[in-house]
């Protein structure tokens, strides 16, 4: 007689099945949004700020990441075949001015075409001199930002000059692109104006999001989400990526790598301008000198902190959007009271540089950082309108601080193509 003494079988660790769960990204991406609204709560309830997560202040800064996302998008089309493109900022006013003018001489909808003709040639300049001439990037993309800037003051001065009710800064009015209000908004607004913890917290980011949507708004989400879906679910996108991380390889198996580049560098800059004639058209309603103010660099810089993922990219839009938008809102007592939040995520990063990563140099900085903005927190009520205004610029670079860890850039990104000769 025999007898068995195979082990009998056991379920995973607790630990290896909550890090399976967590991995999900259908769990853990609701329970982040969950815990920020939860933080986001108790921050309200402490620092007394009710705005700083109010329908209004997400409705606001939903519009003011949109020019930014479409930028940032832009810029990750370019980047994953390969291309570095700082000249979104020239073509996002290369779009607010063809945005403009078109939409003056045949409607609002031909403003939207307009804006991506616009920036899309911006991007044909930046394409031929880079794929084409192999010229560098960055000099190109630099050339490119200066010749947005002058051809547009030029044409400005031209033809809104002459109209009435614009001039050589301006254009006259523009028609408007129509909105859409999602239904139980107006339960949401009755929920909201109770103050429940929490509640009426929720209530009020969800109804920031569904109500007075610009048309132009819902078509930059869609075309997040498009990106997502063609960069690496299609054909098409993964032989344009292959370009941005072996084009030689690429070319060995068949790829078209200059033509990928090309028509990558052209949905840049057509993207780039729509955000261009989204500032146009709906956060201002005409063109007007100087409108972009930076958000093609700030673009950029969402595209870095969401590590060339379109919906990476999209959430540091609405971060920089949303800061943004509070200090537009709210002025010094908003910022003052997201000077709390920001310290204690800096402390708690910098114990955890300590603790877990053993990075002692690293964490040390960012624990006297964190003290430093608790210790102007509880010594101060306010922030002075003169430092209020540069909020998503020291969010911008604080962010970058923390993330830059993480990042990984397309491999042959930046590198100049021959066709022909190996890597």
């Amino acid at each position: 007689m025999s007898i068995d003494t195979a082990p009998a079988p056991t379920s995973p660790p607790v630990s290896s099945q909550a890090r399976a769960l967590w991995s999900n990204r259908w769990v853990s991406i609701p329970l982040v949004i969950l815990g920020g609204v939860f933080i986001m709560s108790v921050l309200r309830v402490v620092t007394g700020a009710n705005d700083m997560n109010s329908s209004g202040a997400i409705g606001a800064a939903l519009g003011l990441a949109v020019p930014i996302a479409m930028a940032g998008l832009g810029g990750l089309w370019s980047e994953r075949a390969g291309i570095v493109n700082i000249g979104l900022e020239g073509m996002m006013i290369m779009g607010t001015w063809s945005a403009a003018y078109f939409a003056l001489n045949w409607g609002a909808w031909a403003g939207v075409l307009g804006a991506i003709i616009g920036g899309a040639i911006g991007g044909a300049l930046h394409a031929l001199a880079t794929v084409v001439f192999t010229v560098d990037q960055i000099v190109s993309g630099v050339a490119i930002n200066i010749i947005g800037l002058g051809v547009t003051k030029y044409l400005a001065d031209r033809v809104f000059g002459r109209m009435e009710g614009g001039g050589p800064t301006q254009s006259p009015g523009l028609p408007d692109l129509p909105t859409v209000t999602l239904p139980g908004s107006n339960f949401l607004a009755t929920v909201e104006k109770h103050h429940w913890f929490f509640i009426s917290d929720l209530a009020g980011m969800i109804g920031g999001l569904i109500t007075n949507l610009s048309v132009l708004t819902i078509i930059a989400i869609v075309l997040v989400v498009a990106s997502v879906f063609l960069l690496w679910r299609t054909r098409f996108g993964l032989r344009l990526r292959s370009c941005g991380e072996n084009p030689w390889a690429a070319e060995t198996l068949g790829v078209k790598v200059n033509l990928y580049k090309f028509i990558a560098v052209l949905i840049s800059g057509g993207l780039a301008g729509l955000g261009g004639g989204f500032l146009a058209m709906v956060a201002s309603s005409n063109y007007i000198e100087g409108q972009t103010g930076g958000r093609g660099y700030i673009g950029l810089a969402a595209m870095i902190f969401g590590n060339w993922n379109p919906l990476g990219m999209a959430a540091g839009a609405l971060l920089f959007g949303y800061t943004d938008a509070i200090q537009l809102r709210g002025g010094g007592t908003t910022v003052h009271a997201l000077l709390l939040l920001l310290a204690v995520i800096v402390l708690l990063v910098g114990v955890w540089q300590i603790v877990r990563r053993h990075r002692y140099w690293r964490g040390v900085i960012a624990v006297v950082i964190g003290a430093a903005l608790l210790a102007i927190y509880f010594t101060t009520d306010t922030i002075p309108t003169q430092l209020t205004s540069t909020t998503p610029y020291v969010t911008t670079l604080l962010v970058m601080a923390l993330a830059s860890q993480r990042l990984r850039m397309p491999k042959a990104d930046g590198q100049i193509y021959h066709k022909g000769e190996a890597g």
